[in-house]
């Protein structure tokens, strides 16, 4: 199933950022190029960011940025990015970010596959690395097919 939403018009590699917020735009916008949220979702992450914390990042160098489905998510979608160079986003354990999922639902439900497959591929340090200096979104997708179930 993730690589029927990791698609390559949902990959940017190598990104330019200067603080979080611009990293977590660089998801959204990719979203919102395909029309999968509203601009309003990039304002609820960043929200949800500065009142909570950055319980977004999940793993030592990644973000799973999202925010709920009512605040602007129109339908199940995700994007990837990563950064050129790492960004700080306060989690002290998990810091300094190099990728950063973008991640968009319409219910509570829908995505538990979707997310399933991105644990699993969370969970496999190798590939990640791989997927953290990549060059060509194809070698990208080459992995995600993997965790496509």
């Amino acid at each position: 199933m993730l690589a029927d939403f990791l698609t390559c018009d949902c990959i940017r590699l190598n990104v330019a950022c200067d603080n979080w917020k611009e990293a977590v735009k660089a998801g959204t916008d990719l979203l919102l190029e395909k029309k999968c949220i509203e601009p309003s979702y990039l304002a609820a992450i960043i929200h949800h960011h500065e009142n909570f914390g950055p319980y977004m990042v999940v793993a030592p160098g990644i973000v799973l940025a999202h925010a709920r489905p009512e605040d602007g998510a129109k339908k199940v979608s995700i994007s990837l990015v990563t950064l050129k160079k790492p960004i700080v986003f306060g989690n002290v354990t998990n810091d300094p970010v190099k990728l950063v999922f973008t991640f968009a639902t319409t219910d509570n439900k829908g995505h538990l596959s979707l997310l399933a497959d991105l644990m699993e591929l969370l969970s496999n340090e190798e590939d990640m690395q791989v997927i953290m200096s990549a060059t060509q979104v194809n070698s990208v997708i080459d992995i995600i097919k993997q965790y496509s179930n």
